[in-house]
């Protein structure tokens, strides 16, 4: 069992019709799918390969050896339940971004913008999959018409691991927030998906991008995209590079499910999932994130 692949390039073509089912049938059964042909120019990542690469060897490898992961896991001879084998930073548009490796600002720039098309074009082909009005999901993100949504890209690299059997890379999870797009590492695996109660290795592919859906689409979908559980494992031989970008709402966002995809029975609405306002997800989150989702969605306040 292998998660889909997808000819995202299809789109456009007379296969229109079967690449959307795909990706339908990829949202409701996976929560995660691959992308090829998803017209993010293979140059540039290999560029983002590159500089990606030599900021770790170069600004980040050294610390991350004097970490506290790497003490507690010699310290110990136990499992390690609450650390991730992670090196990570984020990069957004107003923050402070490393300046030490040679055309990291640049290509990462470049990157960003690329995939925040990408984003907003998987988006489309789910609003027209479920039978919403075009632009709907990016305006439910966006508060509105405008360019208010949250887009992160975190930069992670997981080191060899002496002992994998004792600390994950990242411990398992569903992502907060809307659609999440992955350049993953095509030669070290680890990343591993939920499905069916069998964690599934989302294998690694040369220049693909893999999509997964945060809590916020399982929201607006009224739960017919569900956010999945996914984890990765610590690498015995070998860096696993990993940048996930992130867009996710505004935090004054107002997040529910689309009205057009909510059943009403004898004129009773169901209410699966609170109607509230993203900031207090987030705050709900940040304390649960590795903890069962379905509670998050009770405990947050309903507006």
């Amino acid at each position: 069992m292998e998660i889909p692949v997808i000819d995202f390039s299809k789109l456009n073509g007379e296969d229109r019709a079967k690449t959307m089912a795909q990706i339908a049938n990829a949202c409701q059964e996976w929560g995660f799918f691959q992308l090829v042909n998803h017209g993010i120019p293979v140059e540039l990542l290999e560029r983002v390969r590159k500089v990606s690469s030599e900021f770790y060897k170069g600004e980040r490898e050294k610390n991350f050896n004097k970490s506290k992961e790497v003490d507690l896991l010699d310290e110990s001879s136990e499992k390690l339940e609450n650390v991730d084998w992670e090196d990570v930073i984020t990069l957004l548009d107003d923050n402070e971004w490393p300046s030490k490796t040679p055309g990291f600002h640049e290509t990462m720039k470049e990157y960003r913008f690329e995939l925040k098309k990408l984003a907003e074009k998987v988006m489309q082909v789910m609003d027209e999959n479920l039978g919403l009005p075009k632009g709907y999901i990016r305006k439910a993100l966006n508060d509105g018409d405008g360019d208010n949504a949250f887009f992160g890209t975190k930069v992670s690299h997981y080191p060899p691991c002496p002992h994998p059997e004792r600390v994950k890379g990242l411990r398992a999870h569903t992502d907060a927030g809307g659609v999440i797009l992955l350049f993953q590492d095509d030669k070290v695996g680890g990343l591993q998906v939920l499905k069916d109660g069998e964690w599934i290795d989302v294998q690694p592919l040369p220049n693909t991008i893999v999509i997964n859906t945060g809590d916020q689409i399982e929201v607006l979908s009224n739960g017919r995209y569900k956010s999945a559980w996914h984890r990765v494992l610590s690498p015995v031989h070998g860096i696993r590079r990993s940048i996930a970008s992130f867009y996710n709402p505004s935090l004054k966002a107002t997040i529910a499910p689309a009205p057009q995809l909510v059943e009403k029975t004898n004129q009773q609405v169901e209410q699966t999932y609170p109607k509230f306002v993203f900031g207090d997800y987030m705050s709900v989150y940040v304390q649960q994130k590795f903890l069962p989702k379905e509670p998050r969605f009770q405990a947050v306040r309903a507006v």
